[in-house]
This record gives structure tokens, sequence and C-alpha cells, in this order.
């Protein structure tokens, strides 16, 4: 499979015209395999794929510690690897908040390091917005560390217009990482006239919205306690059996142009512009192997209206986290 490569944003690498997001890989949806996902891993990088994403906290450690793993099997130079740092959790798995405060952010960065056994980072940015940090302090600190060797680019996180232009004031801004699908379209309100008047590209995570865009949700399907979306107000009682009735209406669409929810979700992301970069979150090389043929799919501008008369914005039931999370957005204010 040969997959295109696009530009990060104005001033970031050439990057695979899709990544693959490795948190799944460190218990966010239930137990995971550390083999298959490292299997995973190994197949994402032969098919083509460039940019891995990862976070320090994602299984505080864990997931940093499986893709170093995997990379001692491969060329750490055929990969872009994209860290988020500062989100801290307590033992038992409560959120504390989030640092990023300049002495923090060269802290976490040593860390991440050692732990995927790398000499650099190719993008790094705060996972959230500090409250008590001015953006202009923690992207200094960043810029720092790209003077000195240990990070090739700056990126973002879930933050608003106003506070994406204050960073970009200081240093170059590769890419915006946020939310985008279907059902998450917040961006398109506000944000993503900034990025693009700044030259900013944008990884989209959860193109997927977690699992619902495919068949591997239905009414029936039990999530364990540690799964994200067991707490996810889209997944409970009403609010899933209305966003099922969306899915539905996808997968009526998706039968007549012969290819899967999964599919046909990723590439009506892809055909929203070649500045966003779709992030495949998965731990499974058949679900990775599902997910790369969207980027063999053309929707004419019929099949994209289609799309959205099925699936209109804001039509999802239930905001795309907990209340008190989405309070602590940015993006979201």
């Amino acid at each position: 499979m040969s997959i295109q490569q696009v530009a990060l944003g104005k001033t970031g690498p050439a990057v695979s015209r899709v990544g693959l997001g490795a948190m799944g890989m460190s218990g966010s949806y239930g137990a995971a395999d550390d083999n298959e996902s490292i299997a995973t891993i190994h197949a994402a990088i032969d098919a083509g794929v460039t940019l891995i994403d990862t976070g320090d906290f994602y299984g505080m450690g864990h997931n940093e510690l499986l893709i170093g793993r995997a990379l001692r099997d491969r060329n750490r130079d055929d990969v872009q690897l994209s860290v988020k740092f500062g989100g801290m959790i307590a033992p038992g798995g409560n959120w504390v908040g989030f640092d990023t405060r300049p002495a923090a952010v060269k802290n976490f960065l040593n860390y991440t390091l050692t732990r995927l056994g790398v000499d650099h980072i190719d993008i790094y940015r705060p996972g959230r917005l500090d409250p008590t940090v001015p953006i202009e302090d923690t992207v200094g600190a960043i810029a720092e560390l790209v003077d000195a060797g240990y990070v090739r680019h700056i990126g973002l996180s879930e933050v608003g217009g106003d506070t994406i232009r204050r960073a970009a004031s200081v240093h170059p801004i590769a890419d915006l990482q946020i939310e985008y699908s279907l059902i998450s379209r917040g961006i398109e309100d506000e944000i993503l006239s900034v990025t693009r008047e700044l030259g900013i590209g944008i990884t989209a995570y959860g193109v997927l919205s977690r699992g619902l865009l495919s068949n591997s949700i239905t009414p029936d399907t039990q999530l364990e306690p540690t799964d994200f979306r067991s707490h996810s107000p889209r997944f409970q009682g009403e609010n899933l059996t209305r966003n099922l009735t969306l899915v539905e209406a996808l997968a009526h669409i998706a039968a007549q142009r012969e290819v899967t929810v999964a599919q046909l979700a990723i590439a009506w992301v892809l055909a929203q512009g070649d500045d966003i970069v779709p992030l495949i979150g998965t731990r499974r090389i058949a679900r990775l192997e599902e997910s790369l043929g969207s980027v063999n799919i053309r929707l004419s501008q019929d099949e994209l209206a289609t799309i959205e008369a099925a699936v209109p914005a804001g039509a999802a039931a239930g905001s795309r986290y907990p209340e008190e999370h989405m309070a602590a957005l940015d993006s979201e204010r």
C-alpha cells in the first residue's frame, strides 16, 4: 500500500496522510495485549504510516515504553513521534491536573526520551492548557528544547483560537491535535479558520468517535470499567441509542459504496482538507488494515452532501467528555 505524505502545517514535517494513535494500547479502552500492540505498530510502519502519536501519561509511561520496544526493530528515522505531556494522574487513576511550567516541561521530556529510547521528539505538545501557566511560557520552554536539538517541532492540543494565536506569537506551531469527526465538528466554528490562517496543521483524533463510528459498538456491548467509554456521555443509555441510529444511516451509505462504516468516516475526515491528518486509534492489525483502506476512497461532493445530511453537525447525543472534563477544555470555551 502506498500512503501519500503531506506537510503538517507550513512549518511542520512531512508525515503520512494518516497517523497511528497509540493510546488504546495502554488500557484506555480495556485490557490490551502488548505483543499484539507492537505487531500493530510494526504493521503500520511497514504500510507507510510515519506519524505515531502518544502521551507520557498514557498508562503512566507504559505507552512510551511500548513504542520504544517496537522501534527497536525498525528505523527510528522512518517515523515522526508526536508526544503530549503534562497530565498528572494519582495512584488509582484520578486526574489531578496538568503541569506545564517551564521546569516541568524539561523534566517530562527527559523521562520521555528515556522511555522511548530516542534522542529527540519530532512534535512535542502540552496535552491540555494549564490554566496556571501562560501558554507563552510553556511554548517558550519547548522552544529552548528545539534550540537544544531535543525537539524538532512544537504542537498544541485541545486549545482555542486565542491560545493558538498567543502560542504562535512565541514560536511556529506545526499542528493542533484535537478531536474531529462526523459527530465532533466543533473546530469548524472558529478553530479551523484560525489554524488555516496561521498555516497550522490539524492532527485529528477520535475520527471514529472512539469506535462509535464503526461496527464495534452495539446496544448490547458490555464495556469494561477501565474503558474510557464506560464513562463517556455518548455511550450511555438513550444517548447511545440515538447515536447508533446515526451509525445505521452511515452504514446504509457505506454499503452502497461497498466500504465499511469506519472507512467512510475516516474518508470524510480526509476529504476536509490536506491540512487535516486523521489519527487511527487502534491496537489490532485487522482494524488497522480496515482503517488504512480509507486512504484510497475519494468522495464526490454529492457523496459528502449525502453523508452530512445523514449525520448533520450537532446531531450526536451527549458531549464528547464528561461535564467536568469539558469544562477544562480551552477548545470548548
